[in-house]
């Protein structure tokens, strides 16, 4: 059998293989609203996201998750599985302007 040739366009695909933390008692809606903003952290790390759509993200996670102490709980257990931190995102979100860029 020969080898597959890799074309120069492909690209790696990082998959993630862990589970995103989130609260069973959430609406559908709700749960992947959670997960989008864990991924939007993701994207922080991995390339870089737009502040303006990371901060929405962020907002919507707020509106799910208000209590800070939950917000505290639940960004430990994805650094935790995933070695990226939400906490430290968001501060760095929080610092930037409109059309700046948060990369970690």
């Amino acid at each position: 059998m020969g080898k597959l040739k890799r074309n120069s366009k492909q690209r790696k695909v990082n998959i993630m293989k862990y589970a995103y933390p989130i609260d069973y008692s959430w609406s559908t809606e709700e749960i992947i609203d959670v997960i989008k903003f864990y991924e939007g952290v993701e994207q922080a790390y991995e390339q870089g996201i737009e502040r303006e759509q990371f901060m929405n993200l962020y907002r919507r996670f707020k509106q799910i998750v208000p209590s800070k102490a939950e917000e505290r709980k639940l960004c430990d257990e994805f650094e935790k599985v995933s070695g990226y931190s939400s906490y430290q995102t968001v501060k760095k979100g929080k610092e930037l302007s409109n059309g700046e860029i948060v990369k970690m």
